[in-house]
């Protein structure tokens, strides 16, 4: 299982560089699928909802979805802010990242994933700037590791249960 040396392999923008930002959070899991497994479920935004109740409204801007993709814009809510997010990395299979803005809140969220025997080893980090993650991580200093890992944790049941179902057609 990759070891904390992979901290070093997210490229976060200049203002996001762990050492610059007030909130960092990090989270690991195994999951029993593919890489490719995993990724097919983690792109599917509009249905992180049914996995991640920290999820709600998720809604791609001038996209027909329903996968992310480069560049893709969302809008969506968690962690009781609106935020409208735009994917800076896709790099399919192995990285994914986005920025996010909301109230008093400026966000960078990457994902890595690595091949291992079993499956599929996860990473996923967040770094926050902003007046309103101080306060959040002053009163309740768990609660985004406790529902990234909750976000992990549906995504490995999603990603070992199978590919994500087709996604309804628009006529």
């Amino acid at each position: 299982m990759p070891t904390t040396e992979s901290r070093d392999e997210i490229d976060w923008p200049s203002e996001f560089q762990t050492d610059k930002v007030k909130v960092h959070v990090r989270n690991e899991i195994q999951i029993n699928a593919t890489p490719e497994q995993v990724w097919a479920h983690l792109i599917r935004a509009l249905r992180w909802p049914g996995y991640y109740s920290n999820a709600h409204d998720v809604r791609l801007i001038d996209e027909p979805g329903p996968d992310l993709g480069p560049n893709t814009r969302f809008h969506w809510k968690t962690f009781g802010l609106n935020l409208v997010s735009e994917v800076l990395e896709f790099v399919p299979g192995k990285r994914l990242a986005w920025n996010g803005s909301g109230l008093g809140t400026w966000v960078c969220h990457a994902w890595l994933l690595r091949p291992v025997d079993d499956g599929c080893w996860v990473l996923t980090e967040e770094n926050q700037n902003g007046w309103l993650c101080r306060l959040h991580k002053l009163f309740r200093p768990q609660h985004m590791h406790e529902e990234h890992q909750n976000w992990l944790e549906g995504l490995k049941r999603e990603a070992e249960a199978g590919p994500p179902p087709p996604w309804p057609s628009v006529s």
